[in-house]
């Protein structure tokens, strides 16, 4: 996990619960220690919400029922790591404030990497979605939390076969573009890989499948997986050079990341990084390039 990182040394879950009277019905022995079941899609919730609130200002937040529950301390990760990226083309020295612009391809209900990156360096982000239900309780998240209003703006993106084309305009210019692409291919891929996730969480128990972290279908899959999705984001990314510094997304895949690789270099792109990321067992990577 980054240096920088708030949940580095793990959860204290005595100040969790104590911001957040909601978690602790959700607070579990095990071993003679306080812990939550992670196979629980309700406790997993309940704690990123506590961890929202007790570490990153929030008054309120709640995302559409069944989203996908971000895992705060990864989405964290993220940003801390692109911090690091844009300081390196900032002579060394990370950009904070509101004149860093940051989109957020697929930012959800829960509007998570705006929340961290507008509290922890004062970004300034806008947001896009393509479920307008998301787009709606995403406001009602950002109207509910006032120092938000001026962090964050939305953007409905109402052609889904589209990332850029249509919610960048022209007057747009971004320090970066951030993204945690659609992973699976379809709902039985999702499916498959959720059933072998769940059984080893519950150690083989004959128990029906439960994906802890939920997810709409939009948030979930997508024709072509993570890597067509990647793979359009390069291509559009190409297209409003003059407006993006740097594109960058996460990749949960390392086989996506050599013909991802082709495509940026048979295109000439100026600068292509991979910036590893760890959390426990769990392995990311975060794919970056610029054009100029």
């Amino acid at each position: 996990m980054h240096k920088r990182n708030k949940h580095l040394h793990g959860y204290d879950l005595k100040k969790l619960k104590a911001t957040y009277k909601g978690l602790s019905s959700h607070i579990i022995q095990l071993n003679e220690k306080d812990t939550i079941d992670f196979s629980n899609p309700k406790s997993v919730l309940e704690l990123n919400k506590a961890l929202l609130i007790a570490d990153y200002k929030l008054k309120y937040w709640q995302p559409t029922p069944n989203s996908l529950c971000p895992a705060v301390p990864g989405r964290a990760d993220y940003i801390h790591h692109l911090a690091d990226l844009l300081a390196t083309t900032n002579q060394g020295v990370i950009p904070t404030g509101k004149d860093v612009k940051i989109l957020d391809i697929g930012t959800g209900s829960s509007i998570v990497y705006p929340v961290i990156g507008a509290q922890e360096y004062n970004w300034d982000f806008v947001g896009t979605e393509i479920d307008r239900s998301s787009v709606q309780q995403a406001e009602v998240n950002v109207n509910k939390n006032i120092w938000l209003k001026k962090k964050i703006k939305l953007r409905y993106q109402d052609e889904r076969e589209r990332i850029l084309d249509g919610i960048m305009f022209p007057e747009d210019k971004f320090d970066a573009i951030m993204c945690n692409p659609p992973f699976f291919t379809s709902r039985e891929d999702n499916w498959s890989k959720s059933t072998k996730k769940f059984q080893n969480l519950k150690k083989g128990a004959e128990l029906p499948t439960v994906q802890n972290f939920a997810g709409h279908p939009n948030e979930l899959w997508c024709p072509g997986g993570e890597k067509a999705f990647i793979t359009q984001l390069i291509y559009d990314s190409q297209k409003y050079k003059k407006q993006i510094k740097w594109t960058t997304s996460l990749v949960s895949s390392k086989d996506h990341l050599k013909p991802l690789i082709a495509v940026l270099e048979y295109h000439k792109a100026a600068q292509i990084e991979i910036i590893d990321m760890e959390q426990g067992q769990k392995k990311m990577r975060i794919l970056a390039w610029r054009w100029e």
